[in-house]
């Protein structure tokens, strides 16, 4: 199943596409979307689709559709979770029962203390992107009778998710995610407090992972005999690198933490597991994770011997069935493919079948630079990092004189621009403009060291890792213009964007950030993320923590907001009337104090976006006004 952006209709599209593979082992590739899925023995697909606001759960076969249920009319639970975090859908061994999560069902009031409903009542929910998400429910319907049932015994103060069927088909396993005292965002957070849990039928519940960790991603082997799964720390850094944990009778940890990888060694975990990694024969898992400013598939084979599989810019695993590996490669200047081959024996070479050729690739120049901070920049508790940034060039033609360069930098900030494709680099590539885009000190895929590094220092460290690599680039690359210099980035990329015009007034011509961080000090009481916002300053979080004086002068003097009377740039601010991670009027505190100034500004409000500016017609209009923007100001 594929995807593609349909720019008149303003949606997405999907559409299916089959290979049948020649091979001595019989398989079936089908790269089902994520509320989808076929049963191990009489490949049935259960679809879940939605008409007229009804969800209906569809199973099909060879011959057409051979049972609808209308799961909203048997009105036995809410809507049904669709999401990575908490949605699955699973098939029973004996295919007779489908797992599923959904929303439970409760009354559109609440009832008081004194027994009288109040539909005014607050009802929290899991924050940023999951705002409709709050108590899910574990459910099971039995396709032979069409009964739909709501499992019992979940510990109170735990929403499940992410279920599958254990051996036998007579209990699930689940990661509970605490919601008490209250609920912190969960979106793109892999730090928050969770248990792996086995439920049976009638109601017993007991916890198999230990207690204060973050858990996620549990994969069953195809014998049924071990189950894996993500592990990692409670508060600090919301994204990590997280151990590979393994159950089989006792726990232990087959991948632990790396903390400093050295030069083309395995970097770590830092993303979920596919649904579908484990070999045939029960003994490795595959998987995909940034290295460096790569995403490289790797395995595990039982001697915990790691190695890559290939040397292509970036690939990340979509599934693996039978041992036969499907895979997504793709570069900054050749949109995705997909790939498959066999995962090899001990000793044996892998060899890749390219399924279908890109519809076009480009003639951009790129490459990746390895980028090391001054000795004055070394982080004395953390010394010795590194970090990387990738530089892509538009072609020959439009380069004839010297290139104006977008520094582009990501949010989270611990995520990666690994050297793939990238819709705005190639975007901004073909319009004639050279794009760096840049792996500060605590981006992921450079090891645990460099994620921590960062903790107290944003607004330092990071702002001067951004500046280090433009300049970096400017002294190795003489065709790209010192004199037309853009900054470009959302969220903490965002906050980074702002900071570089305000710290370096002379140094960039021209911003555009979207939904950024501009004071957290005024963003601690909005935020759904509040944990976030005293640990990035390097204070200790507690859900009990009254705001300081303290406190709220370090996150204000790490802020952009500190530099905006020094901002000389012009600059676009692109903002979602409903993001719940970083407040619309966060960027509106800039707007304002630039206002005054008589700075030139901009300012696009999308009244029905979030915080990733998603949806097709905000993206569409974001691009293009900022394209506007560079070429008006450059």
């Amino acid at each position: 199943d594929w995807s593609q952006t349909n720019l008149v209709r303003g949606s997405r599209v999907f559409y299916s596409q089959q290979w049948t593979l020649i091979t001595d082992i019989c398989v079936s590739l089908l790269l089902l979307r994520s509320l989808s899925a076929v049963s191990p023995i009489r490949g049935l697909r259960a679809v879940i689709r939605e008409t007229g606001g009804h969800q209906l759960l569809e199973i099909w076969d060879c011959h057409g559709l051979r049972k609808c249920l209308n799961l909203t009319a048997l009105n036995k639970h809410g809507r049904l979770y669709e999401d990575a975090q908490f949605g699955c859908l699973s098939w029973s061994e004996c295919e007779n029962k489908l797992l599923y999560v959904a929303e439970k069902s409760r009354n559109t009031s609440k009832e008081t203390d004194d027994g009288e409903s109040d539909r005014s009542v607050y009802c929290e929910d899991w924050g940023e992107a999951l705002t409709s998400k709050s108590s899910p429910a574990i459910c099971v319907v039995n396709l032979q009778n069409g009964a739909v049932s709501v499992l019992q015994g979940v510990p109170p103060g735990i929403s499940p998710g992410q279920a599958l069927w254990a051996p036998g088909s007579q209990s699930v396993v689940f990661v509970g995610w605490y919601h008490e005292p209250f609920r912190l965002g969960l979106k793109f957070c892999s730090n928050r407090r969770s248990a792996l849990f086995k439920l049976d039928l009638e109601g017993h519940c007991e916890c198999l992972s230990g207690d204060n960790l973050s858990v996620s991603c549990p994969r069953l082997s195809p014998d049924g005999s071990t189950l894996i799964y993500l592990q990692g720390q409670v508060f600090g850094p919301h994204n990590q690198c997280l151990s590979l944990d393994l159950k089989s009778g006792k726990t232990s940890t087959l991948l632990d933490v790396v903390n400093r990888p050295q030069p083309g060694e395995f970097a770590g975990v830092y993303e979920a597991l596919p649904s579908r990694c484990w070999s045939a024969d029960s003994q490795r898992v595959v998987f995909s994770s940034a290295r460096r400013n790569w995403k490289v598939t790797s395995k595990v084979v039982c001697d915990l011997d790691i190695r890559g599989l290939d040397t292509v810019p970036s690939m990340l695993l979509l599934t693996v069935q039978r041992d036969l590996m499907v895979v997504c490669c793709s570069s900054p200047n050749t949109p995705p493919t997909l790939r498959v081959g066999f995962l090899p024996s001990a000793g044996e070479a892998l060899t890749w079948q390219t399924l279908q050729e890109p519809v076009m690739t480009f003639d951009f120049h790129w490459t990746v630079l390895d980028v090391t901070p001054p000795p004055g920049q070394d982080n004395t508790q953390y010394s010795g990092l590194d970090f990387g940034a990738v530089l892509v060039k538009p072609s020959p033609a439009l380069s004839e004189g010297r290139i104006p360069l977008v520094v582009f930098i990501h949010g989270g900030p611990h995520s990666q621009f690994p050297a793939e494709w990238n819709c705005t680099t190639a975007g901004l590539a073909k319009l004639g403009f050279a794009v760096l885009m840049v792996n500060y000190r605590g981006s992921t895929g450079f090891g645990q060291d460099s994620i921590l590094s960062l903790i107290g220092q944003i607004g330092s460290q990071d702002v001067k890792d951004v500046q280090t690599a433009v300049l970096t680039a400017l002294q190795n690359d003489l065709t790209l213009d010192p004199k037309r210099l853009a900054v470009l980035g959302g969220s903490h990329g965002g906050f980074l964007s702002c900071h570089l015009v305000g710290q370096y007034p002379d140094f960039y011509r021209v911003c555009a950030a979207r939904n950024p961080v501009i004071n957290a000090a005024t963003l601690l009481g909005t935020s759904d993320i509040v944990d976030w916002r005293y640990t990035s300053v390097g204070f200790q979080y507690s859900y009990d923590q009254i705001p300081t004086s303290e406190a709220l002068a370090a996150m204000l003097e790490k802020s952009p907001i500190t530099h905006a009377a020094q901002i000389k740039a012009p600059v676009l601010l692109m903002l979602g009337g409903k993001d719940r991670r970083v407040s619309p009027h966060q960027g509106l505190e800039l707007y304002k104090a630039l206002k005054s100034r008589a700075s030139p500004v901009r300012l696009l409000w999308f009244a029905e976006d979030g915080h990733s500016l998603s949806r097709v017609d905000t993206q569409a209009n974001c691009f293009l006004n900022t394209v506007l923007w560079l070429f008006q100001h450059l």
